[in-house]
């Protein structure tokens, strides 16, 4: 049964991109983090190690700390997310509520601002219209 145990390591390479993947950035966004180009960060995302000083800045683009990314860990990333989710309170009762009572209309101040403006530029006019040189 030992020779079925396999090394569950994940190559550092994978945690870079499956960080990158749950920040929402593409290979893209981190390469020009980077200065680096897209198929440099695939190859970098297939890395078994990668230099101390590179992981730091790599860390810093996808804003994680370097130990962060080292100790990534998919599962528990997922038992957090769904344990938060099931445990935080929030229903769609709550949010309905809220949405309800909430009557913030931007348009409506951008609106208000405009015409503010306008005013106030009207009587600037007047005030030179009238004025005698």
């Amino acid at each position: 049964m030992d020779n079925l145990i396999k090394n569950r390591t994940v190559p550092i390479g994978r945690k870079i991109e499956k960080v990158r993947k749950l920040r929402g950035l593409t290979q893209d966004d981190l390469g020009h983090g980077l200065g680096i180009t897209k198929q440099a960060v695939s190859k970098l995302e297939q890395s078994d190690s990668i230099e101390n000083d590179r992981l730091i800045q790599i860390a810093e683009v996808l804003g994680v700390t370097k130990e962060g990314l080292e100790n990534f860990n998919e599962d528990a990333v997922f038992y957090l997310t769904t344990n938060f989710n099931e445990n935080c309170g929030v229903t769609s009762q709550v949010i309905n509520n809220n949405v309800e009572n909430f009557s913030n209309n931007p348009v409506e101040k951008i609106i208000e601002l405009y015409e503010s403006l306008l005013k106030s530029e009207r009587e600037k006019v007047e005030i030179l219209l009238n004025r005698k040189d």
